[in-house]
């Protein structure tokens, strides 16, 4: 098979499934299969697996994953490597179900990317992930023998929404379920743009072979466009514009790929698969799990968790976060990401005391019910912490103020005098988003979310702030609000920011140092997030920049839990691309998704700080 199929496939496989193997042997031996398919209330018929314990002496709840990337192995006689979230749950005894969602494999129907959720059906031809997911519990706890009435749901990302989705009008015997990483909206914050501007490498690498459109039902990838693959950097600069994707590779055969580019606003068309509207209602256990380190889906778990608290006085969710890369918790022993360790097997913490008793108390009634409303890990200092509501509410706000010679201070700016720093944001020298150069296919360099950022402090085209050594150890949880006042030469501008730990001159290395890590004056990336200029006050209608007007643009951060040590300093760093995972901003005010190669120009941006324009950040200290 193709170079292309299989990196898809490794990639999508990953995300859906635990790396805490069993073996084939061993589930066939403990396990007999079976393949069904299942009626919608439509007649649409979704293909699924069931793993039932040949023990029949008892009766077994089910625990069902739902998924875009295949229910793989196929046949009666084909086995898995695993079965459930980790090896503890074959083991305990479960019957597992795999489906292949509605339109993907060798499931019926027509597949819609974030299907929309229909709140209020008028008959049953309207149907959604919630009512395929209820029609599916529904004939699995009337057909399936031996089960105990009791429905569980997990999934990592794309499984992760649909495990979200069967939360909405649930079936009564649903009653546990864990959207780990879930996808909540692609337009505001998750996978496929941050604030309205493109996540390029991960979201064209993405679709170029997910969005291959199905010809009929199969239980193989379809093929995506085969080329020269150079590094990931050179490779997206070299495409020039984002309509070049199409001429040059995609040949528009991708149809998803069409709609973002047919869809560069917050129009119906992404409001629609938004799921944060309609967590009402919420019946079962919930268990949402992130990681710090998660390039892809932080903003869900977090603003999933968020939309349930908000809209559910009474509730049963709880929330996990740990210092996992996107699913690692599933992927690996979670003992380091990057260059930092942790001190402990974080993922091996977090399945043994948080997940697996999670499911066996509400599908099996074994052990007790103390998890706590939500649990981090706490980087900086590398421990797990227990909150009774998130974010904290006993952290208290604490502003940074940008200042005169790259400072950034308590001390609100009394100065009258307009007084800003400016750099030059050139699009076809775009600054780098990781040191690394990577091959172009690969989705994105993972590590990157905790990198050192000396490789970009030393650009002219980032600014710069930094406090002087910290007297004392400073923990900032929640979220992070950068409001800055800006303006630019152009009609549009992206601004990034980035929170970082600088580490003091003399830190020493990790023992054994197998890397060559230099830690003194290490500048570690702790949050970032980007603005597209435009959205600045609406995502449905943006509207250019004067040039060379004093603008105020807010920028919110995802939530963070972070000590920075007595002795470090907490630096911010701004600057106007971030590639190529994000794609460039030609800086003019046009449809970028329709720019040419002469709208791209060279523009001034500034950042101001004065008593009349106070730039700053602000968190929640823990006190």
């Amino acid at each position: 098979m193709k170079r292309m199929v299989i990196l898809v496939l490794s990639i999508l496989l990953l995300c859906s499934y635990s790396s805490f193997a069993q073996g084939v042997d061993w589930i066939k031996e403990h396990y007999i299969k079976k393949d069904y398919r299942i009626p919608m209330r439509d007649g649409i018929k979704l293909f699924t697996s069931v793993y039932s314990p040949k023990d029949t002496t008892k009766n077994y709840p089910i625990l069902m994953i739902r998924t875009p990337y295949t229910v793989a192995p196929y046949g009666e006689d084909k086995y898995p490597d695993n079965l459930g979230p980790n090896e503890s749950f074959p083991r305990d005894g479960y019957i597992f179900v795999f489906q292949d969602v509605r339109g993907m494999f060798l499931s019926e129907g027509q597949f819609d990317d974030m299907r929309a959720y229909i709140p209020n059906k008028k008959n049953s031809k309207e149907t959604d992930e919630s009512s395929d997911t209820y029609d599916t519990i529904d004939w699995l706890v009337k057909n399936i023998k031996r089960n105990n009435g009791n429905v569980g749901i997990w999934g990592i990302s794309y499984p992760g929404f649909y495990a979200a989705m069967s939360l909405i009008d649930s079936h009564p015997a649903l009653k546990a379920v864990s959207p780990q990483a879930p996808i909540s909206d692609w337009f505001i914050g998750d996978d496929m743009h941050h604030h309205g501007a493109l996540t390029l490498s991960m979201t064209y690498n993405f679709f170029k072979g997910f969005g291959q459109v199905r010809d009929s039902l199969t239980t193989h990838w379809k093929n995506g466009p085969q080329y020269a693959s150079p590094d990931m950097y050179n490779f997206f600069l070299n495409m020039g514009p984002i309509s070049n994707a199409n001429t040059k590779y995609l040949k528009g055969k991708v149809p998803f790929w069409n709609s973002i580019t047919q869809h560069g606003t917050y129009d119906e068309f992404w409001k629609s698969r938004s799921n944060l509207p309609h967590f009402k209602n919420i019946k079962p256990a919930v268990l949402i799990v992130g990681g710090w380190y998660d390039s892809e889906d932080l903003y869900g778990p977090l603003h999933i968790y968020g939309s349930i608290e908000e809209k559910n006085k009474q509730n049963n969710t709880h929330i996990i976060m740990g210092p996992w890369r996107h699913g690692g918790w599933a992927r690996d022993d979670g003992s380091s990401f990057g260059d930092f360790a942790f001190g402990e097997k974080t993922s091996e913490y977090y399945n043994k005391n948080l997940l697996t008793p999670f499911f066996n108390y509400y599908l099996k009634g074994v052990g007790e019910s103390n998890l706590p409303e939500a649990v981090t890990f706490r980087t900086g200092t590398n421990k797990w912490i227990s909150y009774e509501k998130w974010p904290p509410a006993n952290a208290e706000k604490q502003l940074l103020y940008l200042s005169p010679k790259q400072k950034l201070t308590q001390n609100i700016p009394k100065e009258n005098k307009t007084q800003f720093d400016e750099y030059l944001s050139d699009p076809n020298k775009p600054v780098p988003y990781t040191s690394k150069f990577y091959d172009s296919n690969t989705l994105y360099y993972r590590q990157y979310m905790n990198e050192d950022q000396r490789f970009t402090s030393s650009r002219p085209d980032v600014l710069v702030y930094e406090t002087d050594p910290l007297e004392n150890d400073m923990t900032i949880t929640g979220p992070i609000l950068a409001d800055l006042f800006v303006s630019t030469t152009g009609t549009d501008a992206d601004w990034i920011i980035k929170i970082i730990d600088v580490y003091p001159d003399d830190a020493k290395g990790p023992d054994p140092n197998t890397n060559n890590i230099e830690m003194g004056g290490y500048q570690r990336l702790i949050r970032f997030e980007m603005l597209r200029g435009k959205f600045r006050s609406s995502f449905e209608k943006p509207k250019p920049f004067i040039p060379n007007k004093i603008t105020e643009v807010k920028i919110n951060l995802n939530d963070v839990d972070h000590t920075f040590l007595k002795g470090h300093k907490i630096m911010v760093q701004i600057q106007s691309s971030f590639f190529p995972f994000f794609d460039r901003n030609p800086q003019k005010f046009v449809d970028i998704y329709n720019a040419k190669e002469s709208d791209f120009q060279k523009a001034f941006n500034r950042v101001y700080y004065s008593k009349q324009y106070p730039s700053n950040i602000s968190f929640g200290v823990m006190k």
